[in-house]
């Protein structure tokens, strides 16, 4: 797993006296070539690139945990797993410990989150929270409030979760300096983009990675046993979405009653005019 975190302060001319505003942004399940500031050879985004040429930009990093919740309460705490105690996805994160944003509310500081927490309990130390219940869907997704009510928001996730922080930097209290940590689902297996980019990029071709072909024979589990080979992982209905029907005659690939039924929920989610966009575009496939 990969995390991509985008730092952007504003105001950037400031005083000694003046605190700047914090947006921090996080992104899941991709590597460095998803940002063409780094590689052009897949996709252009110009939005983050602009970010990177007018701030700064990692070409050297390493990271104490990858896991995904363990990730997030390094990040938080600013220390090691055997230290937070967050050593798997599956522990409920100690909501106690000293964070990030508890001492940028001491410092004067209005703080949010807004998307994936993927920690268990709740957050502390926000003003303000909004978040996904474990990995979230990415179509017509639930939100916790906090009140602890768990609501369905209509639309993609991305859209959902950028909306939900914008309106909640609209309303903020203008006098104090906020934090705000965005955190998206996406682009997180399973795979499944919106309609507007599968039918931006349903026809390029792109390049083959150096290890498609790898022998893993003599490697480690974790290279065995990893979950993003094209052949067995994402061709299942359950991850790529392709209607079981395609499937049922290839003996390898064949989906169990369980696949058909996951196939289904995560495509009724779907508004019906797009599902059916989506269904034509994997049938050229």
């Amino acid at each position: 797993m990969r995390l991509i975190l985008l730092f952007l302060l504003a105001p950037l001319f400031i005083t000694a006296q003046q605190k700047p505003n914090i947006i921090y942004i996080m992104s899941d399940d991709h590597d460095a070539d998803a940002i063409s500031a780094y590689s052009k050879k897949l996709i252009n985004t110009p939005n983050i690139d602009r970010l990177a040429k007018e701030g700064m930009l990692f070409t050297n990093a390493f990271v104490g945990n990858s896991i995904c919740g363990p990730a997030r309460a390094t990040l938080l705490t600013g220390q090691h797993s055997h230290k937070n105690g967050q050593i798997d996805n599956r522990r409920r994160f100690d909501s106690s410990k000293i964070t990030m944003p508890k001492l940028l509310q001491q410092a004067g500081y209005q703080t949010a989150i807004v998307g994936k927490w993927h920690l268990h309990s709740y957050p502390t130390g926000f003003d303000y929270w909004k978040i996904l219940p474990g990995q979230g869907l990415y179509y017509n997704t639930r939100l916790i409030n906090m009140k602890g009510d768990t609501v369905t928001e209509k639309g993609y996730a991305t859209d959902i979760i950028t909306n939900e922080a914008i309106s909640w930097i609209e309303r903020r209290d203008e006098q104090k300096p906020f934090a705000l940590l965005l955190h998206h689902k996406a682009p997180h297996r399973y795979f499944f983009p919106p309609l507007k980019h599968l039918e931006q990029f349903h026809n390029k071709t792109f390049p083959e990675p150096s290890t498609l072909y790898a022998d893993t024979t003599g490697k480690g589990s974790a290279w065995r046993l990893q979950t993003m080979s094209i052949l067995h992982d994402m061709k299942l209905c359950s991850d790529l979405k392709v209607d079981p029907a395609y499937l049922m005659d290839i003996p390898h690939l064949k989906p169990d009653s369980a696949d058909i039924v996951y196939y289904h929920a995560i495509m009724n989610r779907i508004p019906e005019e797009e599902r059916t966009k989506i269904k034509a575009i994997y049938a050229e496939r």
